[in-house]
């Protein structure tokens, strides 16, 4: 169970880095939003809800930007209508390229990813057209100051982990999505609220990519996150640490 995920790593990195905060914060808050109108305002009794505020944590959002959406969710009335849909396709290379998003204006939304994906030498596929590339894991980051891979190791088999990762900088650690939520909430009580924690898509099979085409990807990437209703993406690429590194500018 234990290894290194420098990669992984580096994403974590280029995350923060880039992130322009209103956005990822307007982000998490649609989020919020939708886990509460759909599961009521109590964490403990909606698990999507306790995700996504974990999650919310993890980036620094500011509590009173929370509880702002949790109560706009539950304050009656007829709110924003958003609708989760998930786009496959194959970004330059024939890299396999998985969308999620929340939108209140479905036909806006593809027309936008459909666009994004053309511009950028890729193509928007059907549904499923990649899915089988990938599978649905839960994911938990700690720094690795918080504790020794060792201490992490038994903490995380403990909760339920099905792997757990360890480097210099981070431990990442794995979980059956069904598992998820009971993991996260042991691992909290343990360490606090982690870094960055969700439900994500981890390949299955991986296209391997050169500088050149890692640079096309990570475009088509940028260009996607950079859509308001755009949640996340995902790809299976797979370049190596000095290629990531050289692309990320060494951060």
């Amino acid at each position: 169970m234990a290894g290194h995920s420098k990669w992984a790593n580096i994403k974590h990195k280029k995350g923060r880095a880039d992130a322009q905060r209103a956005k990822l914060f307007s982000k998490l808050g649609r989020e919020i939003y939708v886990a509460a109108k759909l599961g009521g305002p109590d964490p403990d009794m909606n698990p999507r809800l306790r995700l996504a505020i974990a999650t919310a944590r993890g980036q620094s959002m500011p509590k009173d930007g929370i509880e702002k959406n949790i109560q706009k969710a539950t304050g009656g009335g007829e709110g924003e209508n958003y609708e989760e849909i998930r786009y496959e396709g194959y970004g330059p290379g024939g890299v396999a390229v998985i969308v999620e998003a929340l939108s209140d204006n479905k036909n806006r939304t593809a027309s936008s990813v459909r666009s994004t994906f053309t511009k950028n030498n890729g193509n928007l596929g059907e549904t499923g057209c990649v899915g089988f590339m990938f599978d649905r894991v839960g994911e938990v980051i700690y720094p690795a100051s918080k504790a020794s891979a060792e201490d992490m190791f038994e903490a995380a088999l403990e909760a339920g982990a099905v792997n757990v990762e360890s480097d210099d900088e981070y431990h990442e650690i794995t979980t059956e999505a069904d598992d998820f939520a009971a993991a996260l909430d042991a691992l909290s009580a343990r360490y606090g609220d982690p870094e960055r924690s969700g439900l994500v898509w981890r390949p299955n099979v991986q296209a391997e990519a050169d500088e050149e085409l890692a640079a096309s990807v990570l475009k088509l990437i940028d260009a996607l996150e950079d859509d308001d209703d755009v949640q996340t993406v995902t790809t299976n690429m797979d370049a190596t640490d000095e290629i990531m590194e050289k692309l990320l500018g060494g951060e």
